[in-house]
């Protein structure tokens, strides 16, 4: 059935993206149609704005669904014969579904169980359900829900669990599931052709697509390659831009409001009613598409000059003759009234916006303080008075995730805090918020987010010595070589930051002030204080064709670094890619994207005349990437 889907190219050769959506609604219908009959659907809550996005209500009443429940641990009364529970495979979620089987046996209802899990099933799964002794009364499917078209140029498997389980725990399961879904892009637009890679993650998941790949043995691909190239990057190869403060204006609303999977939800504060508006957000909407990627400071200057339009344009009614009138109706007065509604809810949320972040309030302090900070931290100077103005925050009560975010991004811009700086603010911080949190650091600094600096003095000792020391045993020189490189690891990495900085003018010169209203750098994503660095290793990587002459900053940054550039043919050299698809770039984040880096990399798009297509497991932002390190009292 795949097979008959049309594989039409938006925009010319360039992938069209809303495919995947067909295809994973295409695999959902023969699942439910397979469960014959009225059927009651019961949704893990972290999936249901994600299969809303998908299918929605009515394509599920379609397929025979009665009616539709959140999973939790509470029973629920009533229902169909038939149920079917759409989940991630996790513990708590089996163990929820086996209560429910349960105290439908104590109450003597009878019903067909099926399992549809996402994005395939885990043995541990299987176990926990076998425990439970209900094993035997359930059917078992996969559900291979990918990645999911958040728009145009952003596909995302909207799992933010990756983030911890690989990070901090270095469990790999996830890493299968992001290999698989490159294994399905490449089915679907053609092998990509040349791969770079910078991280433990990005090398384990190439491992995994090239093993995929053979298994499922040589298929016949599309006659021309769609993506010329895919870039792979782990979070933890740029902690510093997530924990830095969102400034645009589609990073600013997911900071205040939440985006959801591309949705967003604006209350009484932005509508002036009593009721609550969900939008879309995404390039079909003509005010948003212009507004989205700009600094905040440009975002009041075009909505006011494009309601002088709309009013403008809604004013020549007056004017008209009976035909012409019926022609405005008709043809542009839908129209009109859609970008109206657009533009009263963005007015809106700016307005929100600008109290949340000038006012600023007890808990989340002052924008301009905290600005001011950050960009003390990235470049370098008045540390005494950041950490004082962090101590502030802690000894005030702020929002918890804000100090946190200061205390990380502290430790981040300077390779760990010094040892009697990290106690000492530890100590406050556990003083003030809770001891419970005494997990959270321990989190923190497996993740790599929240650590002790490592001195020379410590390491020369400790490392060096003793590894050298180890020449004595007969392991020959290669082993000496390896153990020599491997000490001096941790002196290399020292101050990375600065160096990396340096090395790729993250940082801009002083006194080089940035156009924000038009840009010329990426920075501008920051209102001109920093380059994302993971969006400066795209540039260079898709200017360079691979990482060569990069080595110097590469060895500085967690993993390792891997390329697989495409053979030049014999006759000529040239490249079999055509030449739209060289033009394509799949940038893939393994841990999380967030909405500043998406219009850096728009914008470096527009700049170089590429087309940039982002992948990510979730998008995230400062909070939501610590809240999953985060320790909460049950």
């Amino acid at each position: 059935m795949v097979g008959k889907l049309n594989v039409e190219m938006a925009g010319g050769d360039y992938p069209d993206v809303s495919m995947l959506k067909e295809l994973a609604r295409e695999q959902l219908t023969i699942l439910l149609g397979n469960f014959y009959g009225k059927k009651d659907l019961v949704i893990d809550p972290g999936l249901m704005t994600p299969l809303d996005r998908l299918t929605g209500v009515q394509f599920l009443k379609h397929k025979g669904v009665d009616k539709i429940f959140k999973l939790e641990h509470k029973e629920i009364l009533g229902g169909c014969d038939q149920r079917v529970y759409i989940v991630r495979p996790q513990v708590k979620s089996m163990r929820n579904i086996a209560a429910h089987i349960h105290s439908d046996k104590r109450a003597g209802k009878l019903r067909k169980y099926r399992i549809l899990m996402v994005p395939r099933r885990l043995h541990v799964c299987e176990m926990i359900l076998e425990q439970e002794g209900v094993y035997g009364s359930v059917q078992i499917e996969d559900l291979h829900i990918g990645l999911i078209p958040i728009d145009s140029d952003i596909i995302s498997l909207e799992n933010p669990q990756l983030l911890d389980s690989f990070f901090m725990e270095g469990d790999y399961t996830w890493l299968h599931t992001v290999a698989r879904t490159i294994v399905n892009l490449q089915s679907t637009f053609g092998t990509i052709p040349n791969v770079y890679g910078q991280g433990h993650a990005a090398k384990i998941v190439e491992t995994l697509v090239q093993t995929l790949t053979s298994e499922l043995g040589e298929k016949k691909s599309p006659l021309q390659h769609k993506i010329g190239h895919i870039v792979l990057l782990d979070r933890d190869v740029d902690y510093v831009t997530p924990l830095c403060s969102q400034v645009t204006y589609e990073g600013l609303l997911d900071d205040i409001f939440e985006i959801k999977c591309g949705a967003i939800e604006f209350g009484p504060e932005v509508t002036g009613t009593e009721k609550v508006a969900k939008t879309m957000l995404n390039s079909e909407d003509a005010i948003f598409s212009q507004i989205r990627n700009r600094h905040f400071t440009g975002v009041f200057k075009y909505l006011s000059s494009r309601a002088k339009e709309i009013q403008a344009n809604y004013d020549k009614r007056h004017n008209m003759e009976l035909q012409e009138l019926k022609n405005f109706v008709s043809e542009e007065l839908k129209g009109l009234k859609q970008e109206h509604r657009s533009l009263t809810l963005h007015i809106g949320a700016s307005e929100v916006i600008m109290k949340h972040k000038t006012k600023g309030s007890l808990k989340r302090g002052d924008l301009q303080d905290i600005l001011g900070v950050e960009h003390n931290l990235l470049e370098g100077s008045d540390f005494r008075q950041c950490v004082s103005y962090i101590e502030e925050c802690i000894h005030r009560q702020y929002d918890m995730l804000l100090t946190l975010r200061l205390l990380c991004l502290l430790s981040c811009t300077t390779s760990g805090l010094l040892a009697k700086d990290y106690q000492s603010l530890k100590l406050k911080f556990l003083h003030s918020y809770g001891f419970e949190h005494m997990i959270t650091f321990f989190n923190l600094k497996k993740a790599g987010l929240l650590t002790e600096a490592v001195t020379g003095k410590e390491v020369a000792p400790s490392s060096i010595e003793s590894n050298l020391n180890k020449l004595a045993d007969s392991r020959g020189v290669g082993s000496a070589v390896s153990y020599v490189t491997s000490s001096l690891a941790a002196l290399q990495k020292k101050d990375w930051f600065r160096t990396v900085s340096k090395k790729l003018s993250l940082i801009p010169k002083a006194g080089v002030e940035c156009n924000l209203q038009n840009p010329n750098d990426m920075s501008y994503v920051f209102g001109g204080a920093y380059t994302p660095l993971t969006c400066r290793l795209v540039e260079q990587a898709i200017q360079r064709q691979g990482w060569g002459g990069l080595e110097d900053v590469l060895r500085h940054l967690p993993g390792t670094n891997f390329e697989k550039i495409e053979a030049r043919s014999a006759k000529g050299g040239k490249s079999t890619v055509g030449s739209a698809a060289s033009k394509v770039v799949l940038v893939y984040f393994i841990g999380g994207v967030t909405y500043s880096e998406i219009a850096a990399l728009r914008f470096l798009g527009r700049q170089k005349g590429y087309r940039i297509i982002i992948a990510t497991t979730a998008i995230i932002n400062g909070s939501r990437m610590l809240r999953s390190f985060v320790e909460t009292v049950k």
